[in-house]
């Protein structure tokens, strides 16, 4: 990334910050996954660590992923997602996720194996280089509504950009999440259907994953975004600021 890059991405990241202020939540970025884990353990005993962002299936260093989290002002934690580079050497992400995609199910889903698959689409089979994984998002029913799920995705998008300008960034997505605009809200540029075929153990039903991603230069054009469009600051928080 050029200078000039690194400075808008250093705008947009403190822009989102402040916004996310302003509706009353604190974040913190942190690189520990172990620290990740027992946050979410201690504060949100009901939700389970992503697979991709499990310290005990995963090895991190300080700069292989970092996560997200944020507080409201009685100390709760009510925000959270994660990134992480995969290393895909020289395959694409299709190759690779032909080998992995069971690495990357949702929260405590029981998998058969036999009846499930992945379906690379055209652009798994092209994206290959610099590539990491976004998820694990998820934000207090107490917020949604507000648009701010839109600035906080985007907020991780311009982190990941400012870090380490990956090639892409991917993420799997719910096809009723998917169909309800998310990757777009989100900030992503391209989805692919049919991504995924789940199915449980436990359930008849065929869970979908859509596969959500952006470019480097996708993401360079999130930041020429004003963010103040995306978001509906409450009007008693607004009368609090202006105080």
């Amino acid at each position: 990334m050029t200078i000039h890059n690194t400075f808008e991405s250093a705008q947009f990241i403190a822009q989102a910050a402040e916004i996310a202020k302003k509706i009353g939540i604190s974040l913190r970025i942190g690189t520990c996954f172990a620290e990740y884990g027992k946050l979410i353990s201690t504060h949100l005993p009901a939700h389970l660590v992503g697979q991709p962002f499990d310290p005990k299936r995963n090895k991190f260093s300080s700069n292989s992923g970092f996560w997200i989290a944020g507080w409201n002002a009685n100390g709760a934690l009510v925000h959270k997602q994660a990134t992480r580079k995969i290393q895909l050497s020289r395959q694409t992400l299709a190759d690779y996720m032909a080998q992995k995609y069971t690495d990357f199910l949702p929260k405590g889903f029981d998998l058969d194996r036999a009846r499930s698959s992945y379906n690379p689409g055209p652009a798994a089979r092209r994206i290959k280089g610099k590539v990491c994984y976004h998820g694990d998002l998820w934000l207090s029913s107490d917020y949604r509504g507000t648009g701010l799920v839109n600035v906080l995705a985007r907020f991780s998008l311009a982190t990941a950009l400012q870090r380490w300008a990956p090639d892409y960034v991917v993420g799997f997505m719910e096809r009723p999440l998917a169909f309800k605009g998310l990757a777009e809200r989100e900030g992503y540029m391209h989805s692919e259907p049919g991504a995924m075929s789940l199915h449980s153990n436990n359930l008849d039903q065929m869970m979908e994953g859509f596969m959500v991603w952006s470019a480097r230069e996708d993401i360079k054009h999130l930041l020429t975004i004003p963010l103040s469009g995306l978001v509906s600051i409450p009007t008693r928080t607004r009368q609090k600021v202006a105080a």
